[in-house]
């Protein structure tokens, strides 16, 4: 199961409704979090996210995006953790989130690791990787995609007894990818285990204008998180900071054939209400919605795709 727990949705400064930037991925039990805005610290206490946090992924170094992560470290740090702590950023963060790190007194009793990240740099995993990805905010910036890697096919159970395979050992065996013999005979992996089945992805853009990048990135994502800091009365303002319209997001969702679109990023002139903003989408992509602070997405695999 992959959840996604949105801990602050609102641009630039927190509003009475929302928190600043951040958003938490649980995958399989393991915990990673997109952008540490102010007071992020205390949103995954109410949020019941937990601190069971081994990496962080920064967009860029506005002060909405990063100046939590000062407070957070300190938390974990009064709460005696000793695990290594892995920060991710874009080029040229470092030397800035080490002056935040020190002015925040955090001279933590546990490792941290600072890496930059260029597009297409990565963290892997056994089963899936997060990439950085481009985007369009006028300073050194990136997104971030949680790829799973494809899966094994499906194992055709009635197949394989059809085959005369017998259950047990040769069933696990053959959907390893293994050819196994009995009987005088040999049974191929492909005569019973369907395609590889993709997996699944999950797009945080952080800041952005429109981009092709990210249509590419987020091809038939799962589920895209896009920057939706404007309204089309707001059109200009958001070309010229580098943002995107709800509208515009909604059509980089279309255009990358995702399944779901969650906007984020609001300013706070729609902080109260965003039925504007989700209308606007909605217009390029039937059920976007605004994410809002402790909005919970949860994903499974495919219907279709479960079982062995």
């Amino acid at each position: 199961m992959i959840r996604v727990t949105f801990l602050g949705t609102s641009a630039s400064r927190p509003t009475v409704g929302r928190n600043v930037s951040a958003v938490a991925l649980q995958r399989e039990g393991e915990l990673f979090l997109f952008d540490c805005g102010e007071g992020t610290q205390r949103q995954m206490m109410r949020f019941g996210t937990g601190f069971a946090l081994d990496h962080v992924f920064l967009s860029h170094l506005h002060a909405d995006h990063y100046l939590g992560i000062i407070g957070l470290l300190r938390t974990m740090a009064l709460q005696g953790r000793t695990e290594r702590m892995h920060v991710y950023a874009p080029r040229g963060a470092r030397a800035t989130l080490e002056a935040a790190v020190a002015l925040g007194g955090n001279q933590a009793p546990f490792p941290l690791e600072i890496r930059e990240l260029a597009p297409g740099d990565g963290v892997d995993w056994y089963d899936f990787r997060i990439e950085a990805i481009p985007v369009r905010h006028g300073t050194s910036a990136v997104g971030y995609a949680l790829r799973e890697h494809p899966r094994k096919g499906r194992f055709d159970v009635e197949a394989a007894r059809a085959l005369g395979v017998p259950e047990g050992p040769l069933f696990g065996r053959l959907h390893a990818g293994e050819a196994v013999e009995f009987e005088g005979r040999t049974v191929e992996p492909h005569e019973v285990v369907g395609e590889p089945r993709p997996g699944r992805l999950v797009v945080y853009t952080g800041d952005t204008g429109p981009s092709d990048q990210v249509v590419r990135s987020a091809r038939n994502a799962d589920l895209l998180i896009h920057d939706a800091t404007f309204g089309d009365g707001e059109a200009g303002r958001a070309r010229d900071t580098f943002h995107s319209t709800a509208r515009e997001a909604g059509e980089i969702a279309a255009r990358a054939g995702a399944k779901r679109l969650a906007l984020t990023h609001l300013s706070a002139r729609y902080s109260a209400d965003p039925r504007t903003l989700e209308r606007e989408a909605r217009e390029a992509f039937p059920g976007a919605e605004v994410a809002y602070d402790g909005l919970t997405i949860s994903m499974g695999y495919p219907q279709e795709d479960e079982g062995t």
